[in-house]
């Protein structure tokens, strides 16, 4: 709010009209004037003495505003600074974004899909769990209007990747820990899709893509006790090379 007018010259600069002036309107007086300069003018030289002592004291506030310009423009263009980082921050969260996704990874990071769904992580309180929002979600990201989850129960195992005791179920009960897996029943939410592109040298790798933002999606827009799984596959007619069906295309028997 300090800039009050802005002023185009005709030589193409640009003249601000700053509310504060300088630094010079922050300073006591004194600095640069006599306090008394206009007491003890005689009366009968009181005309034409003040006159002439307020044009020195326009001199000199003309010349502190010259000798302060420097760092007035200094200080404005570190406020212009100042406030361009911050609304770097405030315009889009990202001090919240930082401070959720503090463990996202560099690969994660670099993942196009997972890229398009960070600044959706404030939100993960109330999309978590929400199959109405995870699939708005999904079809944002992956630019399909059709894509839909379908809900299901599901038995799973779960196994300690790392376990700390070499023990299995059904082993011997003179062990103290029953085992390293365990069967569970969970809700599990299956998304079937497949992109509008040729299984070329790339397919792999978009098959990759699509775990790491599955993997990311589970850990910070799903329940605990639920689990997202893509189904990335397509239904095609088949290759016939030979059969009993004689197929006729363009009225030639095209059949091998």
């Amino acid at each position: 709010m300090d800039i009050i007018d802005v002023e185009e010259r005709p030589d193409g600069s640009i003249l601000l009209d700053i509310g504060r002036n300088s630094i010079y309107n922050s300073l006591p007086e004194f600095v640069f004037h006599p306090v008394d300069r206009f007491e003890n003018i005689p009366q009968r030289e009181r005309k034409e003495r003040f006159e002439e002592e307020y044009d020195k004291q326009e001199k000199e506030k003309k010349d502190a505003r010259k000798f302060f310009a420097p760092i007035d423009l200094l200080l404005l263009q570190t406020r212009l600074r100042v406030r361009e980082c911050v609304e770097e921050y405030s315009s889009q969260n990202k001090i919240l974004l930082d401070v959720i996704g503090d463990e996202i990874t560099d690969v994660q990071r670099s993942n196009r899909f997972i890229k398009q769904v960070i600044p959706y992580l404030p939100l993960c309180k109330n999309i978590r769990g929400n199959r109405t929002l995870i699939t708005l979600l999904l079809r944002k990201i992956f630019m399909e209007e059709g894509i839909s989850i379908e809900k299901q129960s599901e038995n799973k195992n779960f196994a300690d990747e790392h376990p700390r005791y070499d023990d299995c179920l059904d082993s011997s009960l003179s062990s103290l820990y029953v085992g390293n897996e365990f069967d569970e029943n969970i809700m599990a939410y299956h998304v079937s899709y497949w992109p509008d592109k040729e299984c070329d040298d790339t397919f792999l790798t978009f098959i990759d893509e699509t775990e790491t933002f599955r993997q990311f999606m589970q850990d910070y827009f799903m329940s605990i006790e639920e689990q997202l799984v893509f189904n990335i596959s397509t239904d095609e007619p088949p290759l016939r090379l030979s059969d009993t069906t004689v197929y006729n295309y363009l009225n030639y028997n095209t059949n091998i």
